[in-house]
């Protein structure tokens, strides 16, 4: 089984309760009957995230929709089941919608998830977008510091000379700096 997988249906389990459609959801193999979650309405957040993640996990697309606004949520938990099944879903939009999501400055409190996917997905559109948001994070009062240092993380791994300037700003944050520090070294030509 998917740890990730176990993770989600231990926490929804509680959510649920003692909804025979907990067992049901979990169990089955029919996509449409997961697909019809999505649309059905008055479903409860639980059954939407359970079958997005399945639909997801499965390489379904009719699950993005539901994925991306998980990606979104306030809830990091919910945000982390989201990005590993976008990330196994493999679809095209993916990125885009990572990017968007992690470059709304109204929504940096929640952009951690969306930019530790964008560096996991390598996407034309994850140097870019990470470079942006690290740029916004690195006024030393900044209380969204954590994503800054996801940021720069992210670009180490990506190892994209385009970073070098950013992640040489962000080397004398009080906080983020060692993060850049690090992802400098890991730049060509450092």
């Amino acid at each position: 089984m998917d740890p990730e997988f176990g993770s989600l249906t231990d926490r929804l389990h509680d959510e649920a309760g003692d909804d025979p459609a907990y067992g049901r959801l979990v169990a089955t193999a029919d996509h449409d009957e997961l697909a019809a979650v999505l649309t059905a309405p008055r479903q409860p957040l639980w059954a939407r995230e359970l079958a997005a993640f399945r639909l997801g996990t499965a390489g379904d697309r009719r699950a993005f929709e539901a994925l991306v606004l998980l990606l979104n949520h306030r809830d990091p938990e919910r945000c982390v089941s989201a990005a590993h099944a976008l990330a196994a879903l493999g679809d095209p939009r993916t990125p885009r919608a990572a990017a968007a999501l992690a470059t709304n400055e109204l929504r940096v409190a929640y952009a951690l998830v969306p930019v530790r996917l964008l560096a996991a997905l390598r996407a034309p559109e994850s140097v870019p977008a990470l470079i942006t948001v690290l740029g916004r994070r690195l006024a030393p009062d900044d209380p969204h510091w954590r994503v800054g240092a996801a940021c720069a993380e992210g670009l180490g791994a990506l190892a994209d000379p385009r970073a070098r300037p950013v992640l040489e700003a962000a080397r004398h944050h009080p906080r983020i700096g060692p993060a850049a520090a690090a992802a400098l070294a890991r730049l060509p030509g450092e």
